[in-house]
């Protein structure tokens, strides 16, 4: 199977030649594009963030080799969360290459989150079933570049971190409420909003309940700490 332009050039900018393009195709093919004789990147996905973990876990054990488990837990956890995946997926413009359908394009797939967190982690896959986990070893390390060794020791995750603010201050922990589904099953949209119980709160809207949940504490730390 022969690869069009873009991709053709998107391997350029991830660093690896496929010797087998279907794996490509097969990664960056969103499942509201799938069909029975097109595969989406659902399964290439699970065994990405499978080998993105084992990946990083090694990285961060050499590049502080005094660390503790609970040193390195939380830089792990900020390395290969969607967000940071989401993060190296817009460094090499993965969003441009990925095959959507109608409905998919014109929510901003291209643009969302989660479904380029998602990709970036079946295209790991791809390249370790195309040329092993060293090609895929390699290939991490390159992209993830500097954030391994400059992750910061107290990164958490937004949830956590608001959690955490709360219970600082007396509160009960935050809530999280589902306010809004909408789209198709293979393309849904959350609205979840978040409160303390002192009454601040916010929004955000994203393709999963996690995410949701995620951006919705994100932003409500950032107006705490910005006040």
């Amino acid at each position: 199977m022969k690869l069009s332009a873009d991709l053709k050039a998107f391997q350029e900018r991830l660093g690896h030649r496929f010797s087998s393009p279907d794996l490509l195709i097969r990664a960056v093919t969103h499942p509201s594009m799938s069909s029975v004789h097109r595969d989406d990147n659902q399964r290439l996905e699970f065994l990405g963030d499978r080998v993105l973990g084992l990946v990083m876990a090694e990285a961060l054990l050499k590049a502080d080799p005094q660390a503790t488990e609970g040193q390195l837990a939380p830089r792990y956890n900020a390395l290969v969360r969607k967000e940071t995946c989401a993060a190296i997926a817009r460094q090499i413009d993965l969003g441009t290459v990925l095959k959507l359908g109608r409905s998919e394009m014109k929510s901003g797939g291209r643009r969302k989150e989660a479904l380029l967190g998602d990709a970036m982690e079946a295209v790991i896959a791809a390249v370790y079933l195309d040329a092993g986990f060293e090609a895929a070893q390699a290939r991490i390390v390159a992209l993830w570049g500097d954030r391994i060794t400059t992750v910061k020791a107290d990164a958490r995750d937004a949830k956590t971190a608001l959690q955490e603010w709360a219970q600082a201050r007396g509160q009960q922990p935050p809530v999280y409420k589902e306010l809004k589904r909408t789209g198709p099953d293979h393309a849904p949209q959350f609205v979840i909003e978040v409160a303390l119980e002192t009454g601040e709160a916010e929004k955000a809207t994203a393709g999963s309940k996690r995410h949701a949940e995620h951006a919705a504490a994100k932003a409500l730390l950032d107006r705490l700490e910005a006040e």
